[in-house]
């Protein structure tokens, strides 16, 4: 960017890098917790089906309002929570990122905050700060990656912000969040709409509980979820939230008009259509995760439990270097900025053979001993 653009730049974005994760062309890529497995034959023919009778109508606008996705949505969480919901409870948006800066174009804005708890999803404070809210840095556990109740409490006191960011299952962890920290965080921040990010919500294991259960109760609650993982829809663009009715009338006043193309509600109805065929996947690649995570450890290094379609691991002497490594073996993992770790993405069999394969052949100096850790 030349120095005379830079400067017209508003100064809050001035030296800032765009996002972006590598997209390279190597044989296993396993760095942005895509799915493996293509959209399957019948549903891309449903889909050629509806949107064949869709295009002709192109030259109107499509439903403001997505009507019959929201519907769909219902329908599918329902089927899968047992959570009682309403359509006037459902807002989707072109991936979940677009729903999180309409929740931070409603409720953020200058002079006012957003607390998340790192390490934890990085667009958060992306869209956050881009938007013009402050982003304010809480902290983890440094060493399990939890978040216990009573940190959260002091934090969410000494912060007093507008907006909370909790992520369940957690990026780049893969953990969990109980519902005592989310409803501990609800009572400690009450100006705060509290935003659970539960993109990764099909592949927990069982037991692990929706944050969808609380919403009823808690009006400044929000649960976001997208198609991009466990539906194989990352090229579809679809994300979506659940909240209160009032929350979502506050969203209409930010977003673009007709923000959702019609062929996108077509895709994302019909692939709801076919929930139970998309995610026949979501069974492998959880036995991939728990795989990963039990070879990973035999090396002695240490995995954290996931409950999502990566797994996080430590151990590493100097994570670029290894990232580098597995890379010229053909291999893309995910170096997410904490020291020592790298994410890997859990994928078919043959993907995860050939990642503990890679790792496997790392020169031993890769790795620190037990003894390090």
């Amino acid at each position: 960017m030349s120095s005379e653009i830079e400067q017209l730049l508003r100064p809050a974005l001035r030296g800032r890098t765009p996002y972006g994760a590598p997209q390279l062309d190597v044989p296993v890529q396993l760095n942005t917790n895509e799915s493996s497995y293509p959209v399957p034959a019948e549903v891309v023919d449903a889909v050629l089906a509806e949107l064949g009778d869709e295009l002709r109508g192109l030259n109107r606008y499509p439903d403001r309002e997505f009507t019959h996705l929201r519907t769909a949505l219902v329908d599918y969480l329902e089927d899968r929570s047992g959570v009682s919901l309403r359509p006037e409870q459902i807002w989707a948006g072109n991936g979940s990122n677009e729903v999180l800066s309409h929740l931070v174009q409603a409720f953020g804005g200058p002079e006012r905050t957003a607390l998340g708890f790192t390490p934890a999803y990085s667009m958060h404070p992306i869209i956050t700060e881009t938007l013009g809210t402050t982003w304010v840095d809480g902290q983890r556990d440094r060493t399990t990656f939890d978040l216990t109740v009573a940190s959260a409490l002091e934090q969410a006191r000494a912060a007093d912000p507008h907006l909370v960011f909790l992520c369940s299952p957690n990026n780049p962890t893969g953990t969990a969040l109980p519902f005592d920290v989310i409803e501990a965080m609800l009572e400690a921040a009450p100006r705060a709409v509290v935003v659970v990010d539960e993109a990764y919500a099909e592949f927990a294991r069982p037991g692990t509980p929706t944050a969808l259960s609380l919403v009823e109760r808690h009006p400044r609650l929000v649960v976001t979820r997208t198609m991009s993982k466990a539906f194989a829809l990352a090229g579809g663009r679809l994300g979506y939230l659940v909240a209160s009715p009032e929350i979502i009338d506050a969203l209409r006043l930010v977003r673009l008009p007709y923000h959702l193309s019609a062929p996108t509600q077509t895709i994302a109805r019909v692939s709801l259509e076919h929930a139970d065929l998309l995610l026949e996947s979501v069974d492998a690649i959880k036995a991939q995760r728990d795989r990963l995570v039990t070879e990973l450890a035999a090396m002695g290094l240490t995995p954290v439990p996931s409950d999502a379609n990566f797994v996080l691991f430590g151990g590493l002497a100097d994570a670029p270097a290894t990232w580098q490594a597995l890379l010229d073996d053909g291999v893309l993992v995910r170096d997410v900025g904490i020291p020592h770790h790298l994410r890997v993405t859990a994928g078919t069999p043959e993907e995860t053979t050939r990642f503990l394969g890679a790792m496997a052949a790392l020169d031993p100096s890769h790795l620190l001993t037990k003894e390090s850790l």
